[in-house]
C-alpha cells in the first residue's frame, strides 16, 4: 500500500462539517473524537518523514565494498521493510479489515 492513497489530511479532518439533525450525534463527542484522529495523523506524518528520513541516511552510508554488500544492505533493507511495514499496518490496517471483511 503506498502513501498515494491517503484520502483525508489533517486540515480535511479539522473542517469537516457534519450535517446537524434532531436525532444526530452529539456534537462534542464528535469533536473530540476528531481531535484524536488529527493527532495520530500528525504522528503518522512525523513518523513517516522520519523513516524516510532514516532511510535516506541509510542510502547514504553504504560504501561500496564487497564485504559489506554482501551483507548488510540486506539486512538494512529487511529492517527498513519491517519498519515501514509495522508503519502501514498502524495507518492502514482498519481500512485493510475492512475491505477483506
Amino acid at each position: 500500500m503506498s502513501i498515494n492513497r491517503i484520502q483525508l489530511t489533517v486540515n480535511d479532518i479539522l473542517e469537516k462539517d457534519f450535517k446537524k439533525s434532531m436525532r444526530g450525534y452529539n456534537e462534542e463527542d464528535v469533536d473530540a473524537f476528531l481531535d484524536v484522529i488529527i493527532q495520530d495523523y500528525e504522528a503518522f506524518q512525523k513518523e513517516i518523514e522520519a523513516l524516510k528520513q532514516e532511510n535516506e541516511r541509510f542510502k547514504r552510508s553504504e560504501t561500496p565494498t564487497p564485504q559489506r554488500q554482501q551483507t548488510t544492505p540486506s539486512q538494512v533493507n529487511y529492517d527498513v521493510l519491517k519498519r515501514l511495514s509495522n508503519l502501514e499496518k498502524a495507518v492502514f490496517g482498519q481500512k485493510l479489515s475492512e475491505k477483506e471483511g
